[in-house]
């Protein structure tokens, strides 16, 4: 089960928590254990004292929700009470968690955190009153990740109704944040020792838009709320910024300034999904490849430094020979430091299950093959010319062996790593300065 940062108990009821999913998921769990330790319920990692086992399910793919089904199994097994929320939490997916596992005690869907509460209060009544001498609780809350680094979300749910995706029917349109909200959450973090935010949310790039970009106030401050202000503001905390699900929208070129000039991490994460025309107008996605990738270009000629990750379908209904060619000179002309790729998977609910001429599998199997191999040539590519140079790292982690770390271009658990054997004398969190010696196809090393 998840386990959480260290927080000293005060003899509280106990409850056990499995948090699955993306890190906008991550957000919700963390939201909902720090609610809990609030009214003094203790957070147990072991299934047999817990008196309520919370499972916070992913509904994103297939492979997902069977991954969240057999979880809910599993803490049915060992403990027997079991409350469901997450993305699986409503419609036809939360109809197959009661047909599949009737005994579970509550379903509820993303972000319900009351409901969750609430279900938790009559489940597992709390005789234990909070005392705020014995029951600490971190001034950032709960956290699920290491002290270092936290994920900020700073909106919820989507606009898009791109078709291979059911996540507006999920977690509903778009709903920002406003910025001084953001701002203060921001300022907490930092204030309790994170080095690193990740900023989340279904839609980065749309930031605002619901509000329409309305001011909101950070220490006295106007700030409007919307993604340049935010790129602006988040740097006065002296720590490390990385935005994650941004979409190549015109107005993202301003903050590319702001990492050109150190501001932000030169970084994006831009779910392009695919490189032919046709595909993305078949997807319904909102951005062509052709502009893509010219505003790449102008990107990297603003910032030199600037890293990308991404991700790709391949298979998607009706991709033809040509338009899988297509996207592999998409990546040739791209040149992205980090890219993941999937084969393309029919999601229940999803508009693309609707569309003609499904790819077979093995030549999805095959497409993918083609499309890792020379991606993989590309990062390695990208990897060995940073051997020589030095970075700034932000360490991860400190054995008796040596220390990981990562640099500006590697977001926690999705990208790569730096290895520093026998470098000993670091604390996870500390930034070192130190030049690249090696590199392999997905890692680098200091020696």
């Amino acid at each position: 089960m998840t386990t959480t940062d260290p927080v000293k108990a005060g003899g509280g009821e106990k409850v056990g928590f499995i948090s699955l999913g993306c890190p906008k998921a991550l957000v919700d769990s963390e939201r909902i254990l720090t609610q809990l330790r609030i009214e003094g319920y203790d957070i147990t990692p072991h299934y047999e004292d817990a008196g309520v086992v919370i499972v916070n399910t992913c509904g994103f793919i297939d492979a997902a929700k069977e991954e969240s089904l057999e979880a809910i199994g599993e803490a049915i097994r060992e403990n027997g009470k079991v409350l469901v929320t997450g993305c699986m939490g409503r419609g036809d997916d939360a109809e197959s968690i009661r047909a599949r596992h009737p005994k579970v005690l509550g379903i509820s869907g993303p972000a319900a955190y009351e409901e969750v509460l609430g279900t938790v209060r009559e489940v597992l009544p709390q005789r234990h009153q909070p005392d705020p001498l014995i029951d600490l609780i971190p001034a950032q809350g709960v956290k699920l990740t290491p002290r270092h680094y936290a994920y900020l979300k700073i909106s919820e749910g989507c606009n898009h109704r791109c078709r291979f995706c059911i996540i507006p029917s999920i977690r509903g349109d778009l709903i920002s944040r406003p910025i001084g909200s953001v701002m203060d959450e921001a300022e907490g973090l930092a204030r309790a020792g994170v080095r690193e935010l990740l900023i989340v949310s279904q839609d980065t790039s749309a930031y605002g838009v619901d509000l329409k970009y309305q001011t909101d106030f950070w220490k006295g401050r106007p700030l409007k709320t919307n993604l340049e202000t935010l790129a602006s503001a988040l740097p006065e905390l002296g720590i490390w910024i990385r935005f994650h699900y941004v979409y190549p929208y015109p107005h993202v070129d301003s903050i590319i300034p702001m990492m050109a000039a150190g501001k932000i991490l030169p970084y994006i994460d831009m779910p392009l999904q695919h490189g032919a025309p046709t595909v993305l107008q078949r997807m319904k996605r909102p951005a062509a490849s052709e502009k893509t990738l010219d505003r790449i270009a102008r990107w990297r000629d603003l910032c030199p430094d600037l890293s990308i990750r991404s991700t790709f379908i391949v298979g998607f209904p009706g991709e033809t020979d040509a338009e899988f060619d297509e996207l592999l000179r998409f990546i040739e002309a791209a040149q992205l430091d980090r890219v993941g790729c999937f084969q393309y998977s029919p999601v229940k609910g999803a508009a693309a299950n609707q569309l003609p001429d499904p790819v077979p599998e093995d030549v999805k199997q095959s497409r993918w093959e083609a499309f890792m191999a020379l991606q993989q040539s590309i990062s390695a590519k990208k990897l060995q010319q940073k051997v020589g140079t030095t970075q700034t790292l932000l360490i991860d982690s400190v054995s008796d062996t040596g220390s990981i770390g990562r640099t500006s271009a590697d977001a926690p658990e999705i990208d790569g790593v730096v290895h520093l054997p026998g470098v000993t004398e670091f604390q996870p969190g500390d930034w070192v300065e130190a030049e690249i010696t090696g590199a392999d196809d997905y890692d680098l090393w200091v020696s």
